[in-house]
């Protein structure tokens, strides 16, 4: 997507310089109105280098203490200028320092925090940029970086649950694998040889199975070949706009798995909006940024037609029921928070109750997938078993 270098007046009338992702210059001075800032000047550019810092990837819980500690040092009095150096030095990140670094010396040059953290996306996220730029408008950066810390850290322990979590089906997956080619590869070969000296009448199980090993011995690399081109070409057709669509809407409406991808994704709508709402960010650039961090297009198209049918003056909860892809709790909740004039606490409540959810169906997932693991990996075994061991009985009566 191009990136845009604008000029604008914010709401207290400051001028602001910054850049934007968006698909023309159009959409760029709209998402400034939706921010409730002046256009002065938008011209195309291409992002600076400095975006990525090297080959090294952010550590997440250094974002966390970088957060945590900035919080306490702006709380304690310390300037913002002193706490950035002082951060740089203690940081051992290797993505996180260069990034310190490089935003220690914007400021000094006269960019805001915020807008310092923008040239560097691949370190700060929208979600931080801006409740950056809400806390420095608010005077309140010490309690809303601390409660950045506080998201970035239970963000951070849910993917850890997850993955802790699934760690054992998927090793005892890659070792039933593992165990299949030893099988085909080197054990099944050697009876074959033995049988074949020994002209014994092979049984239609064991003949099968040896058919079924010279095809995988001979056409190995075919299959090897045909797997990473499907890969590949999922991967490429994802890329597209109807491919990257209809992968997003096959992922929600797989059993089991599709209703987990629903309740994460609902989970870190409902906390992050919630975040950003009680941050100080509109409504409608709250909802920009939500649905760019949800990482499905069909959950962020419905997120814009959310943000259009506000413009048009509906309520929040009105499109969230049309769309029919947000739980009917989800919708109410966001209703009545509404009415009561709570919507971040409703949001944030909303959040921690998919959280658990979440964590409750990864343990029901994993539960459920490794009692079908062995009754696999114990069908596979019993069948190879059964195919070896019954031309020997066969050997056996013969020779009787």
């Amino acid at each position: 997507m191009p990136t845009y270098a604008y000029v604008a007046i914010d709401a207290t009338g400051r001028q602001v310089k910054s850049v934007m992702e968006a698909e023309n210059e159009s959409l760029v001075v709209a998402k400034l109105r939706d921010q409730s800032m002046h256009c002065l000047e938008v011209k195309q550019t291409r992002r600076a280098k400095a975006v990525t810092v090297g080959k090294a990837k952010l550590k997440p819980r250094a974002l966390v203490v970088f957060s945590r500690q900035f919080a306490t040092m702006i709380d304690a009095g310390i300037p913002i200028l002193r706490c950035l150096e002082i951060l740089t030095n203690q940081t051992k990140d290797k993505a996180l320092k260069p990034a310190l670094e490089a935003i220690s010396e914007d400021v000094k040059g006269g960019l805001t925090l915020n807008e310092a953290l923008t040239k560097h996306p691949a370190i700060f996220n929208k979600l931080y940029v801006n409740m950056i730029r809400a806390a420095e408008l608010g005077g309140i950066l010490d309690v809303i970086l601390d409660r950045l810390s506080g998201f970035l850290e239970y963000e951070s322990e849910i993917r850890t649950r997850i993955k802790g979590a699934m760690m054992y089906p998927v090793l005892v997956l890659g070792f039933s694998q593992l165990m299949l080619f030893v099988l085909f590869s080197f054990v099944l070969p050697k009876f074959k040889e033995i049988f074949n000296g020994m002209d014994v009448k092979l049984p239609v199980i064991t003949a099968t199975l040896f058919k079924f090993g010279d095809f995988m011995a001979a056409n190995w690399w075919v299959i090897l070949l045909a797997m990473g081109g499907f890969v590949f070409g999922l991967k490429s057709y994802g890329k597209t706009a109807r491919g990257r669509y209809q992968i997003d809407y096959f992922k929600l409406k797989v059993p089991v798995v599709g209703e987990l991808t629903l309740k994460m994704s609902v989970a870190r709508f409902s906390r992050t909006f919630g975040t950003l709402i009680s941050s100080g960010v509109p409504m409608m650039r709250a909802l920009e940024i939500v649905g760019e961090t949800l990482g499905n297009v069909v959950l962020s198209n419905a997120i814009e037609q959310t943000r259009n049918s506000i413009r048009d003056g509906n309520r929040l909860s009105v499109p969230l029921v049309q769309c029919g892809l947000f739980p009917s709790m989800v919708t109410h909740m966001i209703d009545v928070g509404e009415e009561s004039g709570r919507l971040s606490e409703m949001l944030v409540k909303v959040g921690d109750f998919y959280d658990s959810e979440v964590e409750s169906t990864v343990k029901g997932l994993t539960s459920m997938i490794e009692p079908l693991l062995i009754i696999f990996l114990g069908g596979v075994v019993g069948f190879i078993a059964i195919s070896v061991m019954t031309p020997v009985f066969t050997l056996v009566n013969n020779v009787n």
